[in-house]
């Protein structure tokens, strides 16, 4: 499950890459260097919500620690970075998925070595997981915003940017805490916008 936790987003990351066929550019180089950066704070400075028991400041320490934070920060810092123009403009979301993938290779390597004493899945398996889904979730509903600006999609994909980080950091908190009844659904719901998004980005580069 360690092996797990060390290779599932570079080995991701390997397979979108191939499938879009994109050079590593100079957001690539930005990507590992600042998700380095952030993987050596996280781990040297702990956790910034204290997490007590199974209740509130377990779930709010998945949302920032864990699941949610990690996975949506490298999307905030690439466009706080091309707003301030050091990169081109991206050509599709798949520029984006590269660089949080990147971002996130640091972090798993480190998360990995630290979390393998405990051995335990909800974290070495679980977490990887969530962070990818997180990550392409969001662009799906981006992506649905692009290609059909009608006011429900419009509604229905923000609502969807909105509830998919709650999912996923309660999807953990749900196993964590042994409520599997709740846990399961939750994951169904919150791996859907992933499965969808991978499916037509293959149909995409399959026309190509």
């Amino acid at each position: 499950m360690t092996l797990f936790c060390f290779l599932w987003v570079p080995l991701f990351y390997l397979l979108w890459h191939s499938m879009f066929r994109n050079n590593l550019s100079s957001s690539g180089v930005w990507a590992l260097f600042l998700g380095g950066i952030a993987a050596l704070l996280q781990f040297f400075l702990d956790d910034l919500i204290n997490p007590r028991g199974f209740g509130l400041f377990r779930w709010l320490n998945s949302w920032v620690d864990i699941i949610v934070l990690p996975a949506i920060l490298p999307i905030i810092i690439y466009l706080i970075i091309f707003l301030i123009s050091l990169f081109r403009i991206p050509s599709s979301s798949a520029d984006y998925i590269n660089f949080a993938l990147l971002w996130q290779i640091p972090n798993a390597a480190l998360r990995a070595v630290s979390w393998s004493s405990s051995g335990d899945p909800i974290f070495l398996v679980l977490v990887p997981v969530l962070w990818t889904s997180l990550i392409c979730g969001i662009f799906l509903f981006i992506d649905l915003i692009k290609a059909f600006p009608r006011w429900y999609i419009i509604t229905a994909s923000v609502l969807g940017i909105i509830i998919l980080p709650f999912t996923a950091a309660t999807t953990w908190w749900a196993f964590y805490s042994q409520r599997t009844s709740q846990a399961l659904p939750l994951l169904i719901f919150t791996l859907s916008p992933f499965f969808v998004y991978m499916i037509f980005a293959w149909l995409r580069t399959s026309r190509n």
